[in-house]
C-alpha cells in the first residue's frame, strides 16, 4: 500500500503523523553540530518534534538514525566531491576546485561548521565503534576517489613519471579533513581558501614544459 506523504504506517496500529524527512533533517543538523555521542536521545527527539518511542519506531534507534542522517548529509551537503572529480578536465583542477569548494561549504552560514563525516564520530566510546567505522569508511572512499583522479592525471602525462599518487592523495585529503577542524574552531572562509592556495603550490609538475594550469 502506498504511504501518504508525511505519514508512516505502524503495522496495524495508527499512523504516525509527522514529516519523516523534516524530522531526519533536524536530526542530521544536531548530529552534525554535536557529534554522535554528544547528541542525546532526548535532545534528538526534542529537535525532531517527536517522542523517543516514535523515534525508535520510525528509525530503529540512535545508531540507525545516525546512519540515515549521514546518508542524507552525503546526498546533499557532501555530494560535491564526486561531481567535481568527474567534471574537471585535469587532476590539478579537480583538487583545486575540491579544496576551494570545501572551504566554502565548511563555513557556509546557517549550518554547523565543518564536515559531519570528518567530525561526527570523534572521541566516541568503545560502544560507538560501528559509527566510527562507518565514518572512517566514507573517508577512505574519499581518499581512494582523489587518488584515482590523481592516478589518471599521472597516466595522462599531467604529472612526472614516478609521482606517488597515493602520497599526494593523502596530503590533499589530510588538508581537506584538517580544514574541517579549522572551520569548527572558527576559521574564516578566506583563511581556508588561502590554505588551499598554499597547498596547490606544492602540486608537482610534468617532467618538462609548463605545469598544467587550471
Amino acid at each position: 500500500m502506498k504511504k501518504a506523504t508525511g505519514e508512516l504506517q505502524r503495522g496495524r496500529g495508527r499512523p504516525r503523523c509527522f514529516d519523516q524527512e523534516a524530522a531526519l533533517e533536524r536530526a542530521m543538523v544536531l548530529f552534525w553540530d554535536r557529534g554522535y555521542e554528544a547528541a542525546s536521545l532526548d535532545e534528538l527527539s526534542a529537535a525532531m518534534g517527536i517522542s523517543p518511542s516514535s523515534l525508535y519506531a520510525a528509525f530503529g534507534g540512535k545508531e540507525q538514525l545516525f546512519r540515515a542522517a549521514v546518508d542524507r548529509y552525503l546526498a546533499e551537503r557532501g555530494s560535491y566531491m564526486g561531481r567535481i572529480l568527474a567534471e574537471e578536465p585535469t587532476a590539478r583542477g579537480a583538487v583545486r576546485r575540491l579544496l576551494e569548494t570545501a572551504a566554502d561549504e565548511l563555513t557556509r552560514p546557517g549550518q554547523p561548521p565543518g564536515c559531519m563525516v570528518a567530525l561526527g564520530g570523534t572521541y566516541c566510546s568503545p560502544g560507538a565503534r560501528p559509527v566510527q567505522d562507518l565514518l572512517r569508511g566514507y573517508r577512505e572512499v574519499w581518499h581512494a576517489a582523489i587518488q584515482a583522479r590523481i592516478q589518471r592525471g599521472l597516466e595522462d602525462g599531467e604529472l612526472a613519471p614516478g609521482t606517488d599518487a597515493a602520497a599526494l592523495a593523502t596530503f590533499y585529503t589530510t588538508l581537506m579533513l584538517g580544514m574541517s577542524v579549522q572551520a569548527r574552531d572558527g576559521a574564516s572562509r578566506e583563511s581556508l581558501r588561502a590554505a588551499a592556495e598554499a597547498a596547490m603550490r606544492a602540486w608537482p609538475g610534468a617532467p618538462s614544459g609548463p605545469q598544467v594550469s587550471s
